[in-house]
C-alpha cells in the first residue's frame, strides 16, 4: 500500500498535467502554422460523391480562443491550487480544509437548536419529535452501517432496540459508549477450561444456562469448568456490565448461537471495536449531537 502514498506518485501526476498542458500548446501552435496544399479553388483536392469537395478553410477564431482560455485556465489553476507535486498552491486549499470549514459552518447553524436541546435530560429529549428527526439523522450517517438502518444490529453488532445491554443501557452509558467508544475481548479460553472435550461441555453448559437445546450429560460435566468462564460472565451466566460481558441466559446471541459458535469463540477469542464518536476522541460528533443521539438510541429501546 505504500506504494501508492509516496511522493513518486504526486510527481508522475504533476508531469502528466505538465505534458498534457505543453502538448495542447504546441498541437495549437502546429496547426495554426501549418500549410495544408490546397487546389486553385481553396479546396484540399478531395472529393466524396462526385461533387463533394473539402474546403481548406481556418478553424474559427472563437474555437482557437477555446483552446487559448484552457491552456491559460490549466496554468493558473496550478499555480492557486494543489496540482505540481507536493506544492500545496498559492491559495492553500486542501479537500481536509474544506470539508473543515464546511462542517464548522453546519454546526454553527445548528448550534441554536442543539442549545435547546442540551439544556433538557436524554429523556425528555426523546420525546420531541424534532429532535427524534435530528437523531434519526445522525444515526443513520454514523450508526447504520454497523447496527443497520433499523437499529436491530447484525451478527457482532448489538441490537440497540431491545433491553440487552452490555455496558449498561442508562442515557449515561450509552453517551459514555458513544463518546469514547469501546473495545471488546472475549480472550481465547480453550487451554484455560481444559482438553477439547471439556470445551465441548462447557459449551453445552452454556446452551442449558438459556434453555436452548442441549445435551444434559455434557451439560452437568461442563458445570464445573464453567468456572473459568465465570470470572467475566458471573456464576450465573449472567454477564457483568462493569466489564461488558455478555448475559448467556437470555437466548439473545451476539457472534452465533449453537454449539459450533460457542466453540470458536471459547477456542479462538474475539475481539470487538466500536469506534469513538467525539470530535475530542477522534469522531466526528460534537458533544450537542451526541446528546441528541444518545437520546435517540435510548429511545429506541424505551418505547413509551
Amino acid at each position: 500500500m505504500s506504494d501508492f502514498i509516496n511522493s513518486y506518485w504526486a510527481m508522475h501526476v504533476a508531469g502528466i498535467s505538465l505534458i498534457s498542458i505543453i502538448a495542447c500548446l504546441v498541437l495549437l501552435v502546429g496547426t495554426a502554422k501549418m500549410k495544408a496544399p490546397t487546389a486553385e479553388d481553396a479546396t484540399t483536392g478531395h472529393v466524396w460523391d462526385g461533387d463533394i469537395r473539402e474546403f481548406n478553410n481556418p478553424l474559427p477564431r472563437w474555437w482557437t480562443y477555446m483552446f487559448v482560455i484552457t491552456i491559460i485556465f490549466a496554468l493558473v489553476y496550478l499555480v492557486l491550487y494543489p496540482g505540481l507535486g507536493t506544492n500545496p498552491g498559492k491559495l492553500g486549499w486542501t479537500s481536509v480544509g474544506q470539508h473543515t470549514a464546511e462542517v464548522d459552518k453546519g454546526n454553527a447553524e445548528t448550534a441554536p437548536i442543539y442549545a435547546k436541546f442540551m439544556s433538557m435530560k436524554p429523556e425528555d429529549v426523546a420525546k420531541d419529535a424534532q429532535a427524534m428527526a435530528i437523531g434519526e439523522r445522525l444515526y443513520s450517517n454514523n450508526c447504520a452501517q454497523c447496527h443497520a438502518s433499523d437499529a436491530h444490529g447484525n451478527k457482532g453488532f448489538p441490537n440497540l432496540t431491545d433491553t440487552d445491554w452490555l455496558h449498561g443501557g442508562t442515557p449515561e452509558k450509552i453517551k459514555e459508549t458513544i463518546t469514547g467508544g469501546r473495545n471488546g475481548n472475549m480472550p481465547p479460553m480453550a487451554a484455560a477450561v481444559g482438553g477439547a472435550e471439556d470445551v465441548k461441555n462447557v459449551a453445552q453448559y452454556v446452551l442449558s444456562l438459556s434453555g436452548s437445546p442441549h445435551d444434559s450429560a455434557r451439560a452437568a460435566l461442563g458445570q464445573e469448568k464453567f468456572a473459568v468462564c465465570a470470572a467475566c460472565h458471573g456464576p450465573d451466566g449472567k454477564g457483568m456490565q462493569a466489564v461488558g460481558s455478555a448475559n448467556l441466559t437470555d437466548n439473545i446471541w451476539l457472534h452465533g448461537f449453537g454449539e459450533k459458535a460457542i466453540l470458536e469463540m471459547v477456542n479462538n477469542g474475539k475481539v470487538n471495536v466500536m469506534p469513538a464518536q467525539a470530535i475530542a476522541n477522534g469522531g466526528k460528533l460534537t458533544d450537542a449531537q451526541i446528546h441528541v443521539l444518545t437520546a435517540y438510541i435510548w429511545g429506541l429501546s424505551n418505547k413509551s
